[in-house]
């Protein structure tokens, strides 16, 4: 099954290796290599000229848009900050830890419901729908697997959710039970059903 992953967008075209300037669009291509997603950017000449005759048709092709890139900002001083939603997740996303896959899923719909990140594709693999969204400020893509969530399993996941929010990755988080799944709820009955903690 595909693992949590982050993958950052490049700072310069995959195929002619000329670094990306800001507000210049570039093309992102999605594919299974090896039984992984893998990113490629590519600059608009290397599209036209090398990827877009036939990308579709491409062993493993997923997905494919155009982003803007955003040249990074100067680095700031790191201030003392409450935990934010994207903040937990990405830890999440590092520490790869199955008990954390539900609360990773949940807030994932919350920063989708909150236009923070955007699903770009959505795939299956071994049964499991797994689900890419992209922040695009950033232009980092994040592949998240769906936990098949029950709603009799939401409060607990909630309670965790909340207590990273607050705590972080340093107290330990109640683990959300699992529970044999009696029917599948619809998807926007989980997302509407859950809500930030007020920051």
């Amino acid at each position: 099954m595909t693992e949590w992953n982050i993958q950052s967008r490049s700072h310069a075209c995959q195929a002619c290796e000329q670094p990306f300037t800001n507000k210049q669009p570039y093309h992102t291509l999605l594919a299974f290599n090896h039984h992984e997603v893998a990113r490629q950017d590519v600059c608009e000449a290397c599209w036209k000229a090398q990827f877009s005759e036939g990308a579709k048709d491409r062993k493993g092709f997923i997905s494919h848009w155009v982003g803007e890139y955003q040249a990074p900002p100067a680095a700031a001083p790191e201030a003392i900050q409450k935990e934010n939603a994207e903040s937990v997740l990405r830890k999440l996303m590092e520490k790869n830890d199955p008990q954390y896959r539900a609360a990773a899923y949940i807030l994932a719909v919350m920063l989708e419901r909150k236009k923070i990140l955007k699903v770009k594709a959505q795939l299956r693999e071994n049964g499991v729908r797994v689900f890419v969204y992209e922040q695009p400020k950033t232009g980092d893509v994040f592949t998240i697997p769906d936990p098949e969530l029950q709603l009799n399993q939401l409060e607990a996941v909630q309670r965790q959710v909340a207590a990273l929010m607050e705590h972080g990755l340093e107290t330990p988080a109640e683990p959300a039970p699992y529970i044999a799944p009696p029917e599948q709820p619809p998807l926007a009955a989980l997302a509407g059903a859950v809500e930030e903690p007020a920051q």
